[in-house]
């Protein structure tokens, strides 16, 4: 199986510490702005998800950073779903700068749940539709 996305995003000046490298925590930020996008490209927002009563908290992040982002770099962000989900959902990234340079890969799992009931739920049949669907696109 292979959903891949991709997007980019500038690098601010907010976004950089003392030193002048993006600082570390805004790695999340960056894998929350490929995981939305790429919710987008499948057809489907995450807004339109909580709408339907879905959120998805975070429960695992790992991030493994080879070199530093710089502000005004333009970052492309790879994000990967490397399976159908069930209950849970992995999601893979990778970012590389201007010069098509791997900075920074991690992952994050997040779990469907209910809005309604606070409890974990399976991954709504329509969204694995979605991700089948681009499958075979």
């Amino acid at each position: 199986m292979k959903l891949e996305f991709s997007t980019q995003v500038r690098v601010r000046y907010v976004d950089c510490d003392q030193s002048g490298f993006v600082y570390n925590g805004n790695y999340a930020t960056f894998y929350e702005v490929g995981r939305a996008e790429s919710f987008r490209q499948l057809g489907h927002t995450y807004k339109q998800m909580e709408d339907d009563g879905i959120v998805m908290p975070l429960i695992n992040q790992y991030s493994r950073f080879y070199k530093p982002a710089f502000y005004d770099n333009v970052l492309t962000i790879i994000t990967r779903i490397p399976k159908i989900p069930k209950a849970r959902i992995r999601f893979e990234y990778s970012i590389y700068n201007e010069e098509s340079e791997l900075i920074n890969e991690g992952y994050n799992e997040l779990i469907f749940l209910s809005k309604e009931k606070g409890r974990p739920m399976r991954a709504p049949e329509w969204f694995i539709a979605l991700l089948t669907n681009s499958l075979s696109s």
